[in-house]
């Protein structure tokens, strides 16, 4: 079930989009584009197997927004990294449309794309595949050394992204001197000195230990918080794709489920799918100061922003306080959180 569908309408500028897709396939195997107008409507997962085909992306549609994360989650095999390489046209659509700030990457010449991606689109994956003979500084400039900028000029941005990623003093270090954690923020670096204007970001965490896992979720909200890049991310882990994301997209077979903000998702599973994924995240993980907010009465000693979740702002009524202010991103009072709604949420209510 595609709930956000962007090819009913045009871009709207007003709203910030940056990717869209529109009815993406891919389907793997021999003449799978004649097979797909074939099958038209009928175009189910067992009517293509029974073709021959593998069907990897199904009638996808979605909108990434300028400047959020969008994390698209699913198990192993529901099509989320054929889905990333597809919107870098790593890999070739079956059919649809993928745009790039209203422009039809599908229609983009091969050597077209290579500046894109070169220029406006960094891509970071679960494999550091850092170059074992480069520094440090070698390997964070070397996407800069490919585009041709003079030496100093690349050194010295190369210079300010290992310090953005907290590896200053490490210029010199090869990747075997550095661990697994450090490595990948090697690779993050090197992703964003080329400044992109689109950060794919495939399972990067996933093959660090839990802890080096949550150090790197840590850093990567921080990046983020200076940085304010438009983020695809994918991930097969729901607690981090809620930690991180402003909206998800869950797949399966091949197909988004649902998509919506985290809140939206666990309080209003689609399907029985989503429903198992969502179950055992607690409402106060993912239930926003806004939505449980009321109107203002009276002063509040303490604050909180509109958008922090509710088990984030619990400690605030440690002291006894029975409201604090919740504010918008401009620092105005909007509304107050209450202790007592604050208690219902945190035992399951």
């Amino acid at each position: 079930m595609n709930d956000d569908d962007p090819a009913a309408a045009a871009p709207d500028p007003a709203e910030g989009l940056t990717l869209q897709c529109r009815h993406v396939w891919k389907l793997f195997g021999a003449r799978a584009d004649e097979a797909l107008r074939d099958l038209g409507d009928g175009a189910t997962a067992e009517a293509i197997v029974a073709r021959g085909l593998v069907p990897a992306v199904r009638d996808v549609n979605l909108s990434v927004r300028r400047g959020e994360i969008f994390v698209i989650m699913g198990l192993s095999g529901s099509g989320k990294s054929t889905l990333v390489r597809l919107m870098s046209r790593l890999i070739e659509p079956t059919a649809g449309e993928i745009l790039f700030n209203g422009q039809n990457l599908l229609t983009a010449s091969d050597k077209e794309m290579v500046e894109m991606r070169r220029h406006k689109m960094g891509m970071v994956f679960q494999h550091f595949a850092l170059l074992p003979h480069l520094s440090v500084l070698g390997n964070v400039a070397f996407p800069l050394e490919v585009q041709g900028v003079a030496r100093a000029e690349r050194e010295a941005r190369a210079r300010k992204m290992i310090a953005l990623v907290g590896l200053a003093g490490r210029e010199e270090a090869l990747p075997r001197q550095l661990s697994g954690g450090q490595q990948q923020r090697v690779g993050i670096a090197r992703s964003l000195a080329v400044e992109p204007e689109l950060w794919f970001l495939d399972e990067p965490f996933s093959a660090l230990d839990p802890l080096i896992r949550r150090e790197m979720q840590d850093e990567f909200i921080r990046l983020q918080s200076v940085l304010k890049k438009t983020i695809v991310f994918i991930t097969h882990d729901f607690d981090e794709a809620i930690r991180l994301a402003d909206r998800i997209a869950i797949m399966k077979d091949g197909e988004i489920v649902q998509q919506g903000t985290p809140e939206e998702l666990v309080l209003n599973p689609a399907t029985d799918y989503v429903r198992e994924f969502t179950q055992a995240v607690p409402k106060a993980k993912v239930v926003r100061a806004e939505s449980v907010m009321v109107a203002a009465e009276g002063a509040a000693t303490a604050t909180v922003g509109a958008r922090t979740v509710i088990a984030d702002a619990a400690p605030l009524f440690l002291d006894g306080a029975e409201a604090v202010a919740v504010t918008d991103a401009g620092g105005a009072v909007v509304g107050h959180l209450r202790r007592a709604d604050v208690t219902r949420l945190l035992m399951g209510g």
